[in-house]
């Protein structure tokens, strides 16, 4: 597989993340500037934002979690050239469990359809995980 195709789902949920990011800047801004919120209510990290703006933050700061083994795999394999096939339509089923876990989060945010979509991309990854992890120690 190319660096391209390997690194093409990477730099998709990279996007996500940064968009994420933007987003949660311009609304926490904006409840600033209304006055929904005082800069010393949170300062310190309080967690006075309004609803709107704790959700889209709560979806941003998701994408460290899950994601970083997702990262590592990534990184790991593709130096290692493992990063077959297999791996190339796992990241991007992945890829698409974050964006519609996001989606879900910042929309309706129905916990129900959230934990599902989050625990199919626990599932696929956990899947890329043992794959990759038998290529290496099995030497295939």
């Amino acid at each position: 597989m190319s660096a391209q195709m390997v690194l093409l789902p990477v730099f998709v949920l990279v996007g996500l993340t940064f968009a994420l990011l933007l987003w949660m800047a311009g609304v926490r801004r904006q409840a600033l500037v209304d006055g929904e919120t005082r800069v010393r209510d949170v300062a310190l990290g309080q967690p006075n934002w309004p609803t709107r703006a704790t959700q889209i933050g709560n979806s941003f700061k998701n994408q460290f979690e899950l994601p970083l083994l997702f990262y590592t795999l990534i990184a790991l394999a593709l130096p290692l050239r493992h990063a077959d096939l297999f791996i190339v339509l796992m990241s991007w089923v992945f890829v698409v469990t974050r964006f519609a876990h996001a989606g879900i989060f910042v929309t309706s945010n129905d916990m129900k359809q959230r934990s599902l979509a989050w625990f199919a991309g626990v599932l696929v990854l956990f899947a890329m995980w043992i794959y990759f992890a038998l290529r290496i120690l099995l030497l295939i």
